[in-house]
């Protein structure tokens, strides 16, 4: 018997761990787009830069 509800903790704190992940993505998210709003010239150049380090990367 305690092997199974070893098992079923183990299954809640996952369960937990992959909400609370979720939810930190989710708030991040928010957190980005607000920032995006807040500040856009900054915004605009962030996402100028991440262009060209993904440009310089590329491999023909």
């Amino acid at each position: 018997m305690a092997d199974g509800d070893g098992e079923r903790s183990h299954r809640e704190q996952e369960r937990e761990r992959r909400r609370r992940r979720a939810e930190f993505l989710w708030e991040l998210g928010e957190a980005r787009e607000l920032r995006a709003r807040v500040r856009p010239r900054r915004a605009r150049a962030a996402r100028l830069r991440q262009a060209a380090v993904r440009m310089r990367t590329f491999r023909w």
